[in-house]
């Protein structure tokens, strides 16, 4: 039995947030009949929070209570939300009931409040309250025990209706109200530079566990979508790693320089400079899937289309096997975007189509969409855990300034550091400057539990995509001849290693 059945079995009365993402921050949803503060600074989205949850229980055949106090009109309310999907004008007032408290508040105080709260919940029979405006009880309390009556009112008031209770207020720190509800989750909107980033923290959850740190959250014409952070949502893999026959490349003479192809289920990292062809590589790759191997191109700098006349260029059949649903090719643009976006919108596609073939272009680019680089490492180990348990065979590409003169040095400015945590293969594709020619080579550096020919091997790039000399003579001789060109009087030992005389 999983976690999340644990869970759930301690704690079967569960209220769905009807937000996907936030449901799985909080391990499956809100406590039934729990009392829960949403707090923000204005504009981090608390009302729409509020409502997308109302209006996803009021769907689903429940009653609603909104209730505000000294905030926005409800009709500039609903202009607002009204823009927005899960709005349904035709649950309110069947199923949703709006009630304005600011005067019985002003003229009757928090006992004439709780007194209203009581009338309505138990004559509408609400099984949601939204109390819009928290700020503006503690401003009338007369005292802070006054204010902590308040909230001991409000949870027997939710026990005794079976009513789950979320009090809506302003962003601020430990407060007498947090000790007492059952659980707090604050809405921020941060800068990083120029650039703006939402996110979601549950600082207390009583009674049940649920995903910590900050979860990042965009508000679209859906509403608000949560991406809970990838490193804890995959913290565990969903299962045990599979394992098979190894994966056809769809390059024959690399399957013989690995020692019979990617292993099933493995990881593979493709370093090189830009234009080396670590693309069309990659499109080798997906070309040998079928309908019983689906496959998965993720890249973030080449639309579709894009990718698409480049495999025509190169005679592959990706263009045919696109069409016949067997590869599909995302893109995500590195322009605006979320780091835990791209990984939710990877991760989907991966399980919706079965993928077993998976060619991500690309590992700069999360880089470019992320706040923080030291996440990656943590997420790139989640997401290799998480594809090996899932069957996929992943070759991810990765940027590096192997380019120019060889200088004795062939794996030189090889960003290695780091990622043998999420590759069990390493390959090499770099440039070879011999006077005016630039010259491209491949290496096999590692294939974990497999034999593998170690040696450069020269390829070239025509309109049948990538050919590999058979043997190391030709790249040896280029090596050989660059050292010469650099280091006049040297003699070559063996590719990349010099002596001097």
């Amino acid at each position: 039995m999983n976690e999340m059945t644990t869970e759930q079995s301690r704690f079967p009365e569960r209220v769905s947030s009807g937000l996907l993402g936030l449901d799985a921050v909080l391990r499956g949803g809100f406590l039934k009949a729990g009392i829960f503060i949403i707090q923000g600074s204005p504009g981090a989205g608390k009302t729409i929070l509020a409502n997308q949850i109302c209006f996803h229980h009021a769907a689903h055949g429940e009653r609603v209570l909104y209730v505000t106090l000294l905030a926005e009109s409800h009709s500039r309310m609903l202009l607002h939300i009204g823009q927005l999907e899960f709005f349904d004008a035709t649950l309110i007032p069947r199923r949703i009931y709006l009630v304005s408290a600011f005067q019985v508040l002003e003229e009757s105080g928090i006992r004439g409040l709780l007194e209203l709260l009581r009338r309505e919940v138990q004559s509408y029979e609400a099984s949601i309250l939204v109390l819009d405006g928290l700020a503006s009880v503690e401003e009338t309390a007369g005292s802070s025990r006054e204010y902590k009556k308040f909230i001991h009112e409000m949870q027997a008031q939710a026990a005794l209706n079976d009513c789950t209770i979320f009090l809506l207020s302003s962003s601020q720190p430990v407060a007498v109200e947090h000790t007492m509800v059952d659980g707090v989750i604050e809405l921020q909107s941060k800068l990083y530079g120029r650039r703006a980033e939402r996110h979601l923290e549950v600082y207390k959850m009583r009674g049940t566990g649920y995903l910590r740190g900050q979860h990042s959250f965009q508000i679209t014409d859906q509403g608000i979508v949560v991406y809970p952070r990838t490193e804890a949502l995959l913290r565990l893999p969903s299962g045990q790693p599979k394992t098979g026959s190894p994966i056809a490349t769809g390059i024959t003479k690399l399957d013989h320089m690995t020692g019979g192809g990617i292993p099933s289920s493995c990881t593979a990292l493709l370093t090189g400079p830009p234009g080396i062809g670590k693309t069309t590589l990659g499109l080798h790759f997906l070309s040998q899937c079928n309908e019983d191997c689906p496959g998965l191109h993720f890249g973030f700098y080449e639309t579709p289309e894009a990718i698409s006349d480049k495999a025509n260029a190169l005679g592959l059949p990706l263009k045919s096997l696109m069409e016949q649903g067997h590869v599909e090719v995302l893109w995500q643009p590195t322009t605006e975007g979320i780091l835990d976006e791209a990984c939710h919108r990877l991760l989907e596609a991966v399980k919706r189509r079965r993928v077993q073939r998976l060619f991500i272009d690309g590992l700069d680019g999360f880089e470019r969409l992320t706040t923080d680089r030291e996440r990656l490492g943590h997420i790139f180990a989640a997401f290799s855990n998480e594809l090996s348990a899932l069957g996929v065979t992943t070759v991810y590409t990765s940027e590096a300034d192997l380019i120019g003169s060889v200088s004795g040095l062939p794996l030189s400015n090889l960003p290695l550091q780091g990622v043998s945590c999420i590759a069990e293969i390493l390959l090499v594709m770099r440039y070879v400057e011999l006077r005016a020619h630039l010259h491209r080579v491949i290496a096999v550096l590692k294939v974990r539990d497999s034999l593998i020919d170690p040696a450069f091997h020269r390829y070239i790039i025509t309109n049948s995509g990538i050919t590999i000399d058979e043997d190391a003579s030709e790249a040896e001789k280029i090596l050989a001849e660059a050292v010469q060109q650099n280091y006049p009087g040297s003699r070559v030992l063996r590719a990349g290693r010099t002596r001097q005389y």
